[in-house]
């Protein structure tokens, strides 16, 4: 790919993902008044573009030679952009400003630096003129299937280990999970901050959407008692893709996996796999992966992900995040 760019560092929240380029200069002045005129035409047809416009300076093509839909999901629309130096994937949302594809990029990038798994690699998050935003990314050809179940295992497991957190659980910035926030404020304990940010954030934000008050009481109990269920657990703060369902996973024209559009953030790697009932998991990816003890805790992280399509979709998801609540409560006696 042509665009050898300069990258953010997710080591460096500091630095916004929308700088994850410099600015290209400006073009000098030319001496023809009637080619000044032109290229100034140019220019501002380019600015009115700036997916165009990166495309064609900081992309280093000269030309674009076609764009074509691709299915971008519910939040999203996307699309590929063939160059004379390559592809590249943008998304693009017209409603929503560019944090949450600032976000999405600094999950890429962090994911991508692990040198693990394969994911896109992000060169460029900016808003629309008209409203919106966009992210600009390397473009993978995918192959005809979703790979070797145990070669995902295996390479996730590398990329827990080879990404750690000495900030705590959370991550530099906040990010989504669909379109709901995902809050991510660094904590010392993982307990703390999955009962906080993850269960009890989704439990109100129900409360207060649909006026729930039953299953957000149950759920706190669920939340006071919850310790018991990591009992000899060793937790360590790993970088985690965060939504790992089967529109996510694929594989490249090798066959290699490859993990996209990611709500990163440093967490218990068991709840990477909070999405594993819309992931469509065999049991040879969990022997490549799981040690004992996953399976009393593994619908806890399930419960996140109910909860958060019952706010996002509504109450058709009720049913199995309250019969989870249920059954832990019976189980711990709460």
């Amino acid at each position: 790919m042509a665009a050898n760019v300069a990258l953010l560092s997710a080591s460096s929240p500091s630095t916004s993902a929308s700088s994850i380029l410099r600015r290209h200069p400006p073009p000098r002045r030319s001496a023809c008044p009637r080619r000044a005129a032109s290229r100034l035409s140019v220019v501002a047809a380019m600015s009115d573009d700036p997916i165009k416009e990166w495309i064609l300076t900081e992309g280093k093509a000269t030309q674009i030679t076609g764009t074509s839909s691709i299915g971008g999901g519910c939040i999203n629309a996307a699309q590929r952009y063939d160059t004379d130096a390559g592809s590249f994937f943008v998304k693009t949302n017209r409603r929503i400003g560019p944090a949450m594809f600032e976000g999405e990029a600094l999950g890429l990038k962090a994911m991508y630096d692990t040198k693990s798994i394969r994911v896109p690699l992000p060169y460029k998050v900016g808003s629309l003129p008209t409203g919106g935003s966009f992210i600009i990314m390397e473009f993978i050809q995918f192959g005809r299937s979703r790979g070797d179940q145990s070669a995902l295992g295996r390479k996730l497991a590398e990329m827990h280990k080879s990404a750690k957190s000495d900030k705590g659980y959370g991550f530099y910035v906040e990010n989504t999970i669909g379109s709901t926030p995902q809050i991510n404020t660094w904590t010392a304990d993982w307990i703390e901050f999955y009962s906080k940010h993850r269960l009890g954030y989704q439990l109100k934000l129900i409360s207060q959407r649909f006026g729930d008050s039953a299953i957000y009481e149950k759920g706190q109990r669920l939340i006071e008692k919850m310790h018991l269920l990591f009992d000899g657990a060793v937790i360590e703060p790993c970088l985690l893709h965060g939504d790992l369902w089967s529109g996510n996973i694929s594989a490249d024209a090798n066959g290699d996996p490859v993990i996209l559009d990611p709500a990163c953030y440093y967490g218990h790697n068991e709840a990477e796999f909070g999405m594993s009932w819309c992931a469509g998991f065999r049991g040879d990816f969990y022997s490549s992966y799981f040690e004992p003890g996953f399976e009393k805790r593994r619908d806890l992280y399930l419960l996140y992900h109910y909860l958060n399509h019952y706010n996002l979709f509504g109450s058709g998801y009720r049913s199995s995040a309250m019969s989870i609540i249920d059954d832990y409560l019976r189980m711990l006696k709460a």
